[in-house]
Parts: C-alpha cells; structure tokens; sequence
C-alpha cells in the first residue's frame, strides 16, 4: 500500500500503478481481467498464487484509486469477526 500511495502523489506518468490509479476504467478492467484468470487458474490447477497476487495487486490499487482506505476494510472485516463471534456464543448459551 506504501508503494501504490506514494505513486498515487508522484507525478510520474509512466509508472503502470499510476496509470491505473488515473485510468479508473482501465484500473476496473483489469481487476475483472484478473479474476477470471484466478478462476481459470483454479480450474485448471496452474499459476494460483501468480493469479491470486495479480488481484490482490490490482484490487488494492482499484481501492485506492476510489479513496477506500484498505485499512478501513480490514477493520470492518474485523467488526464482522467481532459479530460472528458473539453470535456463535450467544447460541451456545441457548
């Protein structure tokens, strides 16, 4: 996140994270792009963890290009935790 941030405030335009961050259009054809190549990876048992660093990288970037801070959905992943945890004790006691 360091890395794509500071692109995000550099001025330099041949960066391939900077034009992702600038091309929102490019950015969200390519996070499509990339799930349907994991999918087809998990099929067919090849490149998995190619595949799945390829999302994650182009998702955080699509996320940060929309001013949604991967902090904050880490923190409401961890707020859904919190809630499944809670419900799972509150139906042991009944």
């Amino acid at each position: 996140m360091k890395t794509i941030r500071e692109r995000k405030s550099s001025s330099q335009k041949s960066s391939y994270t900077n034009k992702l961050l600038n091309d929102k259009n490019l950015s969200v054809a390519k996070v499509k792009e990339e799930i349907g190549e994991l999918i087809e990876a998990v099929e067919k048992d090849t490149n998995k963890i190619h595949e799945a660093a390829d999302v994650i990288y182009h998702l955080m970037v699509y996320l940060e290009a929309n001013n949604i801070k991967i902090e904050d959905v880490m923190s409401e992943l961890k707020k859904r935790q919190k809630w499944v945890t809670i419900k799972i004790i509150f139906l042991q006691k009944f």
